[in-house]
């Protein structure tokens, strides 16, 4: 699921998997890790004093500018303070280390769900609704697609995008466990797709060898003894493949995601 995304674990372990938080419990009492508590809005924050010149918020948008213009690999913590014009250890008093800060980027990328389902809608509707929200905010942030996933949903809008899901299958006979497996296929048609987009876009804008002119059709042409691979040749002459270089459009993830659909349509039926 593309909203699930956390920072890759290693040298800054991300704060915030369930595992961590059951850890984190003592005499009954739970502990939220740092992550979990900034994110939710649960840190203490001191009562004196002069207020912040920075908050969270300000912090994690000027990270995401960065990974926009840069990529993710761009963001460190010197670079975002270089951004809101203080030092990088001013910007500790906000996150606790940069993976924290990634684990916040990712979440605020996809930015909160929208008000599914709509009057009329059937399940079908308001889940396609609900997908083709998640690929526009992989596409507009295409960085985010390379955060890893380590865990199920923790922080607000990947909560609140989880149960905007939950509400576009509310009305169908899928009991709970069932309901998570389709979302968590759904959105992993969504990332997949994402991730594609991202990395054949990447390398058209660098003029990777797989990206010459002329397109990948003829390049297969010029390329494959036609006896070996009929098949491929046949896709090829059904004009399947364009003439310049590019991800696939809308279609054609329409296309997979009615597959997709058409799946979970026959489960509901043997349901009802």
């Amino acid at each position: 699921m593309p909203w699930l995304s956390n920072p890759r674990p290693g040298a800054a372990r991300v704060h915030g998997t369930i595992g961590e938080v059951s850890e984190e419990m003592s005499d009954g009492a739970p502990s939220l890790p740092p992550m979990l508590a900034t994110a939710w809005g649960l840190r203490e924050r001191p009562n004196k004093g002069p207020r912040p010149a920075l908050s969270v918020e300000r912090v994690v948008a000027a990270a995401i500018d960065v990974a926009r213009r840069d990529g993710l690999a761009a963001v460190s913590m010197s670079r975002v303070a270089a951004e809101l014009g203080t030092v990088a250890m001013a910007l500790y008093r906000y996150v606790s280390a940069k993976s924290e800060l990634i684990a916040l980027m990712a979440d605020a990328a996809y930015g909160p769900a929208p008000e599914l389902p709509r009057p009329g809608d059937t399940w079908r509707t308001a889940l396609t609704a609900w997908t083709h929200g998640m690929l526009r905010g992989a596409r507009e942030n295409p960085w985010a697609v390379e955060v890893p996933i380590t865990g199920p949903p923790l922080l607000p809008n990947s909560v609140d995008w989880f149960e905007c899901a939950l509400r576009c299958l509310a009305g169908t006979p899928l009991d709970g466990g069932e309901k998570v497996e389709v979302i968590s296929m759904v959105g992993g048609l969504v990332r997949t797709r994402g991730q594609m987009e991202h990395q054949i876009n990447a390398a058209i804008a660098a003029s990777a060898p797989t990206s010459v002119p002329g397109g990948y059709g003829r390049m297969l042409s010029e390329l494959l003894p036609r006896d070996r691979y009929p098949e491929v040749y046949g896709v090829i002459e059904e004009g399947v493949f364009g003439d310049e270089p590019g991800a696939p459009g809308d279609e054609d993830f329409d296309f997979a995601l009615n597959v997709v659909f058409e799946g979970i349509e026959a489960l509901i039926r043997t349901r009802a």
